[in-house]
C-alpha cells in the first residue's frame, strides 16, 4: 500500500512537472496578450484596395467597409496601411483630444509639389505660430474689408460668362474664381503680370499633383515640379518688391513677412513661399467644388431657388437696386442661404477624409492601431449616417434649422487642423449666391446626375451651363 501510494506522489510530481510550463506559458500569453488590429482586408499586396476606392463612388465603398466591419475597420490604399474610424467620437478622439498621437502625413510627392515648410505638414510650436498668423489673416475682422473686392471679381465673373454666351464648364469658372479670392487674401491687390504667372504656372503644377510622380523629363510630375520652382521665383520677386517699398499690408504675405518671434527671428522666403502656396492650393478645388454643386442642387430644386431669391431680393431692395454694396452684418443674415451652404457642404462632403499617422502604438476601443499606420476619419460616412442625419441622401436644408449634435457635422475637419480659412469660404458663397439670384439665371445643360472624381466630387463633366442676365 506505501508502494503504491509512493508511486502515486511520483506520478503526481512528474505530471505537475510537466504541466507546469504549459500553465506558466499560458498565462504568460495572456499576461502580454496585445490587442488585436481591426477588422478588415488588406487586399492586394502591396496596391491594397486602391483600385476599389477610385473605381467607385467612394461612398459605396467606405459604406460597404462600414457595414460590413462596423465603425473601426482596417485597409490597405495608396500603398499604405490604413485604420479607418467613421464614428463622431473617433473622430475627435484622432483630430481634437488625442490629436499628439496623430501626425499629418501626406506622400513626398505632394510635400515637394506644396512645400515641406507648409502649416498642413506640420504640428507642435511651428505649426501653432504659422497658423496663428494664416488664421489673422483670415480673421472676420480681416476679410469683412474684401467684400467690395469679392463683389467686383464675383460681378466680373458672371458678366464673362453671360457675354460668352456659351456653356461653359462650371467647376473650371468656380476654379478661375476661387483662385482670383486667394489671391487676393493672400497678396492684395496684386499687379496683372504676377497674377497671370501664377495662374498659369499654379495650373500645372495642379495637373501634376494627383499624376504618378515620375520625374522623367516631359511627364505632368516633372513640369509640376518645374511650375513649382517658377512659382518660386515669381513670390520672391514679389517679396523683394515689398521689402523694398516696406509695405506694411494687412494681406497673408503682409502677416508672414512682419512676424518676429521672441528671439527676433523672422521666416525665411521659403518658409513664406511654401506656406503661400499651401494656403493658394487649399482655397481653389474645395470652394470651387461647393459653388458648383451649390448651381446644381438650386437649380434641382425650384422651390428653394425661389425661397433664396426672396431673401436675397430683400437684401437687394435695401441697398438701393444693388447700388450700395453688401456689408458684413447682411451677409451674417441670410438664414436660408446659410442652410443652403451647409447642406450642400454635408451632402458633397467635398473632403471625404483626412490623413494621419500614429506616432506610437494606439490603442482605441480595444483595437490596436500600429505606429506608422496611416489613420483616416471619414468625414463623408459620418454625414452620410442616419444616425445623424435623418434620410441622409435628401437634401434638406431644414435640418439644419438647429445644430447638428457634436463631431457631426465637419465639413472644414476639426481640432488644431481644420480649415483656417472657412470664413473666407463662406463668406465667398454668400456673395455669389447674391448676385447670381439677383441679377441673373442658370440652366444646367443636359442630364447631369453623375458624379466625377478629381480628386474630390463634382458634378458629372463639371456641370455644363449656361448663364443669362436677368431682362
Amino acid at each position: 500500500m506505501e508502494i503504491i501510494a509512493i508511486f502515486f506522489c511520483i506520478f503526481l510530481f512528474f505530471s505537475s512537472l510537466l504541466s507546469y510550463p504549459f500553465i506558466k506559458k499560458h498565462k504568460k500569453q495572456e499576461h502580454i496578450a496585445k490587442p488585436k488590429l481591426p477588422p478588415g482586408s488588406m487586399g492586394w499586396p502591396y496596391i491594397g484596395e486602391t483600385l476599389q476606392l477610385y473605381s467607385q463612388d467612394p461612398n459605396i465603398f467606405f459604406a460597404s467597409k462600414q457595414k460590413r466591419y462596423g465603425e473601426i475597420f482596417k485597409t490597405h490604399i495608396l500603398g499604405c496601411p490604413c485604420v479607418m474610424l467613421a464614428s463622431p467620437e473617433a473622430a475627435r478622439f484622432v483630430l481634437v483630444t488625442h490629436a499628439h498621437l496623430f501626425k499629418p502625413t501626406y506622400p513626398k510627392s505632394k510635400e515637394k509639389l506644396i512645400g515641406p515648410s507648409a502649416l498642413f505638414f506640420h504640428q507642435g510650436e511651428y505649426h501653432t505660430r504659422i497658423r496663428k498668423l494664416v488664421q489673422t489673416s483670415l480673421s472676420p475682422e480681416t476679410i469683412r474689408k474684401l467684400i467690395p473686392d469679392i463683389e467686383t471679381e464675383v460681378v466680373s465673373s458672371l458678366e464673362s460668362w453671360v457675354y460668352a454666351g456659351q456653356v461653359f464648364n462650371a467647376f473650371q469658372e468656380m476654379k478661375k474664381f476661387s483662385f482670383n479670392i486667394g489671391i487676393l487674401s493672400v497678396f492684395g491687390h496684386l499687379e496683372d503680370n504676377y497674377r497671370y504667372q501664377l495662374k498659369e504656372n499654379y495650373c500645372i503644377v495642379e495637373k501634376g499633383y494627383n499624376s504618378f510622380p515620375n520625374r522623367i523629363p516631359g511627364t505632368a510630375y516633372s513640369k509640376a515640379l518645374l511650375a513649382r520652382r517658377r512659382i518660386r521665383a515669381i513670390i520672391s520677386e514679389i517679396i523683394c518688391k515689398r521689402k523694398e517699398q516696406r509695405l506694411l499690408e494687412r494681406d497673408l504675405l503682409g502677416h508672414l513677412l512682419n512676424y518676429k518671434d521672441e528671439k527676433g527671428q523672422t521666416l525665411s522666403d521659403d518658409q513664406i513661399a511654401d506656406n503661400v502656396i499651401g494656403v493658394l492650393f487649399a482655397a481653389q478645388d474645395t470652394t470651387a467644388s461647393v459653388l458648383t454643386w451649390i448651381l446644381k442642387y438650386l437649380h434641382d430644386d425650384q422651390k428653394l431657388l425661389e425661397a433664396i431669391k426672396a431673401e436675397q431680393m430683400a437684401v437687394y431692395e435695401a441697398n438701393e437696386g444693388g447700388k450700395m454694396p453688401l456689408t458684413w452684418g447682411q451677409t451674417r443674415n441670410m438664414p436660408i442661404t446659410h442652410r443652403v451652404i451647409l447642406e450642400s457642404l454635408r451632402m458633397a462632403s467635398i473632403i471625404s477624409f483626412t490623413f494621419r499617422e500614429a506616432v506610437v502604438d494606439v490603442v482605441y476601443k480595444g483595437y490596436l492601431i500600429p505606429k506608422g499606420w496611416k489613420v483616416m476619419p471619414l468625414f463623408r460616412n459620418i454625414h452620410h449616417n442616419p444616425e445623424f442625419h435623418s434620410s441622409p441622401h435628401n437634401f434638406d436644408t431644414s435640418r439644419f434649422e438647429v445644430a447638428p449634435k457634436p463631431n457631426t457635422f465637419m465639413p472644414f475637419g476639426n481640432g488644431v487642423h481644420s480649415c483656417p480659412g472657412n470664413e473666407l469660404a463662406k463668406l465667398n458663397m454668400f456673395i455669389l449666391i447674391h448676385h447670381l439670384v439677383t441679377k441673373y439665371r442658370w440652366e444646367v445643360v443636359g442630364y447631369q446626375n453623375g458624379i466625377q472624381y478629381s480628386p474630390f466630387p463634382v458634378p458629372l463633366h463639371g456641370l455644363p451651363t449656361r448663364f443669362w442676365r436677368n431682362e
